[in-house]
């Protein structure tokens, strides 16, 4: 291959040697950089631009409260944010991005996925709606609005940098499928949204791990969705309760050979609360439990994780060891 000019190239194989071909404009590849990053700006600006209005700064009625975030999820004043931003108060100040303050009552508390809902006193307010958390994806490009350490309208961005981690509650519980991203909080943006690039929220900052840079955790919309039906629905959110004290332990490999268990550790009942699903199911003190709904049950946060998804208003079976043999016990439903 001979070349004649950076502009002009002849190849040894062109029957036509005098045809003149052009070289390639390194931009016609592919998008430039300045466009790429253009475009990753609009994609931002026009997600605040939508999702702003519907951002509240949170602050306590007392004089030695903290301050959060939260957001608006419907035009009469329904609005999601942490359990812990609420902190035990019945009522909370509200400011607007548009610079309103409003009284916001404490509808709904729920330690156990740190999430609270409230209701803000206006109407035809601007709102945003819960996405699907489920669709998210390693790498994908969120955003994080909020008022962090008071500074209101405050946005960040980041990816999702994992996804399905656990974070425990304020009572103890897991938080499961918790999205763990890296775009910038710190205090004050707990219980505002995480956005995706459509403006979608997928989820509730609700975490800054101390020490850390670029680490952040969020509730999974799908939890707060489920919270929020809960509450608005009974008032409340309801689970299931077992009505057992217990305690981890370690079974004898023998016993796990005998039975063909999959776990190592169960449960061991330590006490039943009378008239509680585990009394009506049977239950005993001595009693180790291995499986609930047929899944491998080796801790307590595996029971408090499958009763939250066992059909509400169905018998679950439970499998037990007894006196050195597998029983098998339908657990009624049974709600808190």
């Amino acid at each position: 291959m001979d070349w004649i000019n950076p502009a002009i190239r002849i190849s040894n194989s062109d029957p036509n040697p005098s045809r003149e071909q052009p070289a390639r404009d390194p931009q016609s590849a592919g998008p430039s950089d300045a466009s790429l990053l253009d475009a990753y700006s609009q994609a931002i600006v026009q997600v605040v631009e939508t999702v702003s209005p519907a951002v509240l700064s949170l602050t306590s009625t007392h004089p030695r409260g903290g301050s959060g975030s939260g957001f608006l999820v419907t035009p009469d004043g329904f609005a999601v944010t942490n359990s812990h931003v609420v902190d035990g108060q019945s009522e909370l100040r509200a400011l607007t991005a548009d610079g309103d303050r409003l009284r916001a009552r404490v509808i709904g508390d729920d330690p156990a996925t740190d999430l609270a809902i409230l209701r803000v006193a206006a109407t035809d307010l601007p709102y945003t709606q819960l996405g699907n958390s489920e669709a998210l994806r390693v790498g994908q490009l969120v955003i994080a609005m909020g008022s962090p350490l008071g500074l209101e309208s405050t946005v960040s961005s980041g990816i999702v940098s994992a996804l399905g981690r656990s974070l425990r509650g304020r009572d103890g519980r897991l938080i499961d499928k918790v999205i763990q991203h890296t775009a910038p909080i710190n205090p004050g943006n707990s219980g505002g949204p995480l956005v995706d690039s459509r403006g979608r929220v997928v989820g509730v900052n609700t975490a800054m791990i101390a020490m850390a840079q670029g680490l952040g955790l969020a509730v999974p919309a799908s939890t707060a969705e489920w919270v929020l039906r809960e509450i608005l629905t009974h008032g409340r959110v309801r689970r299931r309760q077992l009505g057992i004290s217990g305690t981890v332990t370690p079974l004898p490999r023998a016993l796990v050979r005998k039975l063909d268990i999959v776990g190592a550790h169960g449960v061991e009942v330590i006490d039943v609360v009378p008239q509680s699903p585990a009394a009506a199911a049977g239950l005993e003190a001595g009693d180790l439990i291995v499986a609930l709904a047929d899944r491998v049950v080796e801790t307590i946060d595996d029971i408090h994780r499958l009763l939250t998804i066992a059909a509400p208003e169905q018998d679950v079976p439970l499998t037990v060891i007894r006196d050195g043999e597998l029983v098998r016990v339908l657990v009624p439903p049974g709600r808190k």
